[in-house]
């Protein structure tokens, strides 16, 4: 499953992906892991999140950051959940069309049962139908 949280920057989705992720982990039975274009928030997650600096690794295009996705499902059989900070960004997809992106991680989602909860500066009115079906909050 993805779980979308979208809205404009400066909106508040990292805020409440991190409160999110950090309640997640309480009832987590497996890893939970979190991406992000920095390690600002690191104070702000629980120490059991695997947070993960994605800017160390040399990620340049859309095909790269879903083999990078998929290396750290292949290392991990005990992985729950991913949470995606700052999308767009991480992903190399700032401007372009996200569809194919959501359908792949859905995709992901069903064969490895992990879930996606990513955060995309958009405003919904800006994403297509079968994005908008992903939208758990729009802030």
């Amino acid at each position: 499953m993805v779980q979308i949280i979208s809205g404009k920057k400066g909106k508040g989705k990292t805020k409440y992906l991190l409160d999110k992720v950090n309640k997640a982990v309480t009832e987590a039975e497996g890893s939970v892991v979190y991406l992000d274009k920095s390690a600002k928030h690191m104070y702000e997650l629980s120490n059991k999140v695997r947070l993960i600096n994605v800017s160390e690794y040399p990620i340049t295009s859309y095909e790269g950051f879903i083999g990078f996705i998929c290396g750290i499902i292949s290392q991990d059989h005990d992985l729950e959940q991913m949470y995606l900070d700052s999308f767009l960004k991480l992903s190399n997809l700032e401007g372009k069309d996200i569809t194919e992106a959501i359908t792949t991680l859905d995709e992901i989602s069903e064969k490895y049962n992990v879930n996606f909860v990513v955060s995309i500066s958009l405003d919904e009115i800006d994403m297509s139908d079968e994005i908008k079906k992903h939208i758990v909050i729009s802030l």
